[in-house]
C-alpha cells in the first residue's frame, strides 16, 4: 500500500501543518484539499509546490526537487528526505493591542481584531516559515502577533493624540491602507481590521477634553515644553537664574494661528461602494487593487475612458 501523506482534520485556528515524517517514498499519494497547498522543502530551501487534488509522487511532479536529488545515483528507487509543509489558505482572525507613543509622546493603549489569509504560499513559506524556522501554527500566530503589532505601532506613533481619539475612523483606514503592503510582504493579505478600544492616561484625557473645548493644541503643547524647561533648571539653581530668564520668556510667547489640516480627500470603491482616501492604490475594505486613467482618477473595471476626465484607459 502507497503511504498517504495528507492534513487530517485541521483545527479552525491552524495556519500551517508539517508532516511528522520527513522519508517520503516514490509513488506515496499526496492528499491537499480544497483552501491548501502542500510544499515539499529540503535543507531550508523551497521547492515544488502542489494545489488541491491527489497527486502520485513521481519525479513527473516534483521537478525541481528532482534535479536536487539526480545527483545521487539510484535515487529514484529508494526514499528520499524532504520536510511536507501544509498552508491554510482559509480566513483567520487575529487580535492585536499594544502600547506605543504618538507624535507628541503621548502614550497611547490599543486593541482589537484583524482578519487575514495567506495569499502567497511561496513567500510566506519563506519568510515565515522557513525563513523563521516557525513550523508549528502556534508559533506561526505567534510571531504574526508580534509583525503586526510592530508595523501597527509604528504606523500610529505618526499621529497626534487628538487625532486618534477624534478620527479613529479615519485612522484605522488609512493605518490599514500601510499595513497591507506590510503583509503583502510577508505573503499574506489584510482583509480588514476593527479597533475595539483605544485610551491613554488619566493626565492626557484631561489634555483631550481640554483641546476638545479649546482647540488650543499648540498653546498646550507649549505650557507642556514651559513645565518640562522649568523642571529641568529647578535642577540647577546657579544656572536657573540666568538661564531661566533667556528661555522661559519666548515660550510664552503666544503660539502662530497654523490653519486646519488638509482634509484627506474621499472617492467611492468601485467594487464595494464605500468611501476611501483619493491616493488609495488598493480599497482599504474589500482589498481589490484600484485601476486609474492617466490623471488620477479612479476607473471602473473595463472601463476604456475615465468617467471623470474622459481620457482613455490603457
Amino acid at each position: 500500500m502507497p503511504k498517504v501523506i495528507e492534513w487530517v482534520n485541521p483545527r479552525e485556528d491552524e495556519i500551517v501543518w508539517k508532516y511528522p515524517s520527513e522519508e517520503i517514498e516514490w509513488g506515496s499519494q499526496l492528499i491537499v484539499h480544497e483552501y491548501e497547498v502542500a510544499v515539499f522543502m529540503r535543507d531550508g530551501k523551497l521547492y515544488d509546490i502542489f494545489g488541491p487534488g491527489r497527486h502520485t509522487i513521481t519525479t513527473l511532479n516534483l521537478p525541481l526537487l528532482t534535479k536536487v536529488l539526480s545527483r545521487i545515483s539510484g535515487f529514484d528507487k529508494i526514499p528520499f528526505r524532504a520536510t511536507v509543509i501544509f498552508v491554510s489558505l482559509k480566513q483567520f482572525q487575529g487580535k492585536f493591542g499594544g502600547r506605543t507613543q504618538t507624535r507628541e509622546l503621548a502614550p497611547l493603549m490599543f486593541h482589537g481584531t484583524y482578519w487575514f489569509k495567506v495569499s502567497d504560499p511561496r513567500l510566506f513559506i519563506v519568510e515565515v516559515v522557513g525563513g523563521q524556522g516557525l513550523y508549528e501554527s502556534s508559533d506561526v500566530t505567534k510571531f504574526l502577533r508580534g509583525y503586526f503589532n510592530e508595523n501597527l505601532m509604528k504606523h500610529l506613533s505618526k499621529y497626534s493624540i487628538v487625532d486618534v481619539f477624534q478620527n479613529v475612523d479615519r485612522v484605522s483606514s488609512e493605518v490599514k491602507i500601510l499595513l497591507l503592503e506590510d503583509l503583502r510582504r510577508i505573503g499574506l493579505e489584510l482583509i480588514d481590521l476593527k479597533f475595539e478600544g483605544v485610551d491613554t492616561t488619566d493626565e492626557w484625557r484631561q489634555r483631550i477634553f481640554w483641546l476638545r473645548q479649546t482647540g488650543q493644541a499648540a498653546y498646550v503643547m507649549q505650557m507642556d515644553t514651559v513645565k518640562q524647561v522649568a523642571k529641568e533648571l529647578g535642577k540647577s539653581p546657579g544656572a536657573g537664574v540666568g538661564a531661566g530668564i533667556a528661555i522661559i520668556p519666548p515660550l510664552f510667547t503666544p503660539p502662530p494661528q497654523q490653519a486646519p489640516p488638509p482634509q484627506v480627500q474621499q472617492v467611492i470603491c468601485p467594487y464595494c461602494g464605500k468611501q476611501i482616501p483619493r491616493e488609495a492604490n488598493f480599497c482599504p475594505f474589500c482589498g481589490k487593487k484600484l485601476k486609474k486613467c492617466p490623471n488620477g482618477h479612479i476607473v471602473p473595471e473595463g472601463a476604456n475612458y475615465c468617467p471623470i476626465c474622459g481620457a482613455r484607459v490603457q
